[in-house]
C-alpha cells in the first residue's frame, strides 16, 4: 500500500519536470549558442543587444508561467550581478509584480484553518482586497482591539508547490552540471541550495513573528527606525498580524524630496546606519533589502518591513569581512586576496594569481582618480566582462551585503546626481566605530586605524556597486525602479507585492 503513493508522486514529479523543461529547455539550449553554435561545437553565435532584450523577456515570460517558486528564484537571481549579466538582470527584477493574487475566498479559507473561527468574528475591519500579493504571501489590511493592522496570510498550498519545484529545479541543475561543469552553473546550484534552505523558513509566520520582535528589541532605542510589532496573540504558522505602519517606498520620493521633506543624503545616511549595525554590530541581518521593504514615514522616520528572510553573520565572517576592507584599504592586493579565499567568495581550485589579477582590476576601479565619465566607463565595462567569466561565487551572507550596498547606491543616484556613497558611508560608520569595534574584537583600536576603518567600510557599501553606476545611470534607476512598475507614491506595510515574499 506504500508503494503505490511513491509510484503517483514520482509520476507527478517527472510531468512537472517535463513542463519545467518544456519552458526552460529552448531557452538553455539558446544560451548554449552563446557559447557553441551546434551546442557542442562550433564558435559563438554574434548577438545583439536587442536580441538579448527580447530573449530576457521571453525568459521572465516562462519563469512567471512556471509558479511561485520559480518567482521567488527569479526574484533572488535578480540581486546575482556575479551569475546574471544585464539586461536579464533588470528583466528578473520586473517579476516582483507578475504575481496575482490569491481569490479572497481561498484567502478567508486559510484564515479559518489557522485560527479556528471565521476572520468576520476576529477583526472588526478587514479588507478583502489585498494590499499586496506575493510569491509566497498576501497581505491585507484589518482593525483589530482598535489598532490598525495588516494580516499577512500564507499562499494556500504554496508549501507543497515550493517543495516539489525546488527539488525538480535542483535536480536539472545538476543534470545541466554534469553536462557544462562550468563555475556559473555551480553557483545556481549554489543558489538553489540555499533558495530550499532559506524558503522554508520564509513559510513559517512564527519565525517570522520572532524575527520582527527580536529586530524591535535590538533597536529599541533608535527613534529613526520603526519596525511594526507584532500582535502576537494571533501568530500562527500560516497567517500572522502586525501593526499597520504608514510610509513611502524610498524609490517614490520624488515629491517630498522636491518639497524638502526628505534630504536624500541623510536618508543614506540612515540606510547605512541601519544595515552596518545589523550586518556589523549585531551580526544580524534584514536579507531582504529592496524599495518595497524601505519606508519613510511622515515624520521622516524609516519603516522597516518584511523579516521572513533573516540571516545570523558569525562573528568570524565578520572579522575576516573587516580585514578584507582594511586589506583593500591599503591596496594590499595579496591580503585582500587572502580575504577573498577567507570569505569564501572563490571557486575551489582557483589559483592565486587569477585572483589576484582580478583583484588588482578592481582595485584600480576603487581608487582610479580619473574624473572623466569615460574612463571610468571603460574600466567598468572591463570589469564587468572579466568578472562574469571569473570564478567568483558570492556566499549567502555577502550576497545580502551587496544586494543591501545596490539599494543604497541606487536611491542615493536616483535622487542626487552627485551622490557618492563612500563619501556618505565614512562618516556615518566612523561615528558607529566604538561599537562596532568593540563587538567585533572587544577592545577599539587608536583612532589613525579608526579612519582608515570607516573609509573602508565607506568603500564597501559604495564600491560593491560602483561598476553598474558608472555603467550607466540610466541602468541603475531601471534595475532600482523595475520593482516598482505598479506602486503610487504613498504606500504602507503591503505595499509592494514582493514585501509579502
Amino acid at each position: 500500500m506504500n508503494a503505490q503513493p511513491s509510484r503517483t508522486e514520482s509520476l507527478r514529479l517527472g510531468a512537472r519536470a517535463v513542463r519545467i523543461s518544456w519552458h526552460t529547455l529552448p531557452l538553455l539550449v539558446s544560451f548554449r549558442r552563446d557559447i557553441r553554435r551546434w551546442v557542442w561545437w562550433g564558435a559563438p553565435l554574434t548577438r545583439s543587444h536587442e536580441f538579448h532584450v527580447r530573449r530576457a523577456r521571453d525568459l521572465v515570460a516562462s519563469v512567471a508561467t512556471l509558479g511561485p517558486a520559480f518567482v521567488k528564484l527569479a526574484q533572488i537571481f535578480a540581486a546575482r550581478a556575479d551569475l546574471v549579466p544585464e539586461p536579464y538582470l533588470s528583466q528578473l527584477a520586473t517579476l516582483t509584480d507578475r504575481v496575482p493574487p490569491v481569490s479572497w475566498t481561498l484567502i478567508r479559507r486559510a484564515l479559518i484553518d489557522a485560527y479556528g473561527q471565521e476572520p468576520e468574528t476576529m477583526f472588526a475591519q478587514l479588507d478583502i482586497t489585498p494590499l499586496a500579493a506575493g510569491s509566497l504571501g498576501q497581505v491585507h489590511r484589518a482593525r483589530v482591539n482598535n489598532t490598525d493592522v495588516v494580516v499577512k496570510v500564507l499562499r494556500p498550498g504554496v508549501e507543497a508547490v515550493v517543495r516539489r519545484d525546488g527539488k525538480i529545479a535542483s535536480w536539472l541543475a545538476d543534470k545541466v552540471y554534469e553536462r557544462f561543469p562550468h563555475h556559473h552553473v555551480n553557483g545556481v546550484r549554489v543558489v538553489l541550495t540555499e533558495f530550499r534552505k532559506r524558503v522554508e523558513e520564509e513559510m513559517d509566520f512564527r519565525r517570522e513573528a520572532a524575527q520582527c520582535e527580536r529586530m524591535r528589541e535590538r533597536f529599541r532605542d533608535d527613534r529613526g527606525l520603526r519596525i511594526p510589532r507584532v500582535e502576537s496573540m494571533y501568530t500562527r504558522q500560516r497567517a500572522m498580524v502586525m501593526e499597520y505602519l504608514e510610509g513611502t517606498r524610498v524609490d517614490a520620493l520624488e515629491a517630498r524630496v522636491a518639497s524638502g521633506d526628505v534630504n536624500p543624503s541623510r536618508l543614506a545616511e540612515r540606510l547605512i546606519e541601519t544595515y552596518a549595525r545589523m550586518m556589523l554590530r549585531d551580526g544580524v541581518f534584514h536579507a531582504d533589502p529592496h524599495p518595497g521593504n524601505l519606508l519613510v514615514a511622515p515624520d521622516g522616520a524609516l519603516v522597516l518591513l518584511d523579516f521572513g528572510m533573516v540571516i545570523d553573520v558569525d562573528t568570524e565572517t565578520r572579522r575576516a569581512l573587516f580585514n578584507t576592507v582594511l586589506a583593500a584599504i591599503r591596496r594590499d592586493v595579496p591580503a585582500t586576496v587572502s580575504g577573498f579565499f577567507a570569505l569564501g567568495l572563490v571557486t575551489p581550485g582557483t589559483s592565486v594569481a587569477t585572483m589576484e589579477a582580478l583583484v588588482r582590476t578592481l582595485l584600480e576601479i576603487a581608487y582610479d582618480n580619473g574624473t572623466t565619465a569615460e574612463r571610468a566607463q571603460v574600466l567598468a565595462d572591463r570589469v564587468m566582462r572579466e568578472l562574469f567569466d571569473w570564478p567568483i561565487v558570492l556566499p549567502g551572507e555577502l550576497v545580502y551585503f551587496a544586494r543591501t550596498a545596490a539599494l543604497i547606491e541606487g536611491v542615493g543616484a536616483k535622487y542626487d546626481p552627485s551622490f557618492n556613497s563612500i563619501q556618505v558611508a565614512s562618516p556615518v560608520v566612523l561615528r558607529m566605530r566604538r561599537e562596532i569595534l568593540g563587538t567585533l574584537f572587544g577592545s577599539v583600536p587608536g583612532e589613525d586605524r579608526l579612519v582608515s576603518v570607516a573609509r573602508g567600510l565607506g568603500v564597501l557599501a559604495g564600491t560593491a556597486v560602483s561598476w553598474l553606476k558608472t555603467r550607466g545611470r540610466p541602468q541603475v534607476e531601471a534595475m532600482l525602479t523595475a520593482v516598482a512598475l505598479r506602486s503610487g507614491a504613498t504606500t504602507t506595510n503591503g505595499s509592494d507585492s514582493e514585501q509579502t515574499h
